[in-house]
């Protein structure tokens, strides 16, 4: 059974994302020898142990350093193979989703890849983010056949697998989630589609206000006007009917 994909990856990307997928980052790559030639010399090579290490340097340095450690310090330090780790998951506040963001691919470490980078920017942010759900696959089998006419009885099965992941976002201004999904629309990555609903909350009282807006304009001021609206209503109906309108004077005093 083949299977039809949506692009087909380069090897150098392949081996771009097993290398994020097995513990190394793009800043963790050596710049200097390549990796066959250190391990030739016998020096090792970077690890996912050194990364870490060098994270928990940063982390210290930031803690001792003069105020305290901060999440706005952490967000905005350089800390290189931060990328490899699971973002920093901030605790809800009023538990109020504000929007939703759905992935989809039909090349899952694609997909992982970009998920991971969507919640670094959401942890960066201070977005409270839920950890990624993995939907339900989406399956379709297409059966077509490969020749017409006598060679009908021969056919051919295509098969097509959509992957979606879905993260929701908690308690965060509008502001900072478009800021977010601007982001994430700049640095889209091929292959990887997104889907993003939003909630917007109106202010305390605006059920009030659009009810005293509508009374407002029913509302008709002057007493000739409304008097005058009724017998045109009046005169509409009874023409509509055939009937002969007979005005009325009306008194002085009204």
């Amino acid at each position: 059974m083949l299977a039809l994909k949506a692009c087909a990856r380069p090897r150098g990307l392949a081996a771009l994302v097993s290398r994020c997928r097995r513990g190394y980052s793009l800043d963790a790559i050596p710049q200097g020898p390549s990796e066959a030639e250190s391990s030739k010399s016998g020096r090792p090579s970077s690890s996912a142990s050194s990364l870490e290490g060098a994270s928990q340097n940063w982390l210290q340095s930031l803690t001792h350093a003069a105020g305290g450690f901060s999440e706005e310090k952490w967000a905005s330090t350089v800390v290189h193979g931060r990328s490899v780790h699971e973002p920093l998951y901030h605790a809800r506040t009023h538990d109020i989703p504000v929007a939703t963001v759905h992935f989809r691919s039909y090349a899952p470490p694609l997909m992982d890849l970009f998920v991971h980078f969507a919640s670094h920017a959401a942890s960066a942010l201070g977005i409270p983010l839920s950890r990624p759900v993995h939907l339900p696959t989406q399956r379709s089998l297409w059966t077509v056949p490969r020749s017409p006419f006598v060679h009908k009885k021969s056919q051919e099965n295509f098969e097509r697998k959509v992957h979606k992941r879905l993260v929701k976002a908690w308690d965060a201004d509008p502001q900072v989630i478009e800021r977010w999904v601007r982001y994430l629309e700049r640095h889209a990555m091929p292959g990887v589609g997104m889907r993003i609903v939003r909630w917007e909350r109106a202010p305390v009282g605006i059920g009030e206000k659009v009810l005293k807006n509508a009374v407002e304009g029913m509302r008709v001021s002057d007493k000739h006007k409304m008097q005058a609206l009724g017998e045109q209503i009046v005169k509409n109906e009874l023409a509509s009917q055939g009937t002969e309108v007979v005005q009325t004077p009306t008194s002085a005093s009204s």
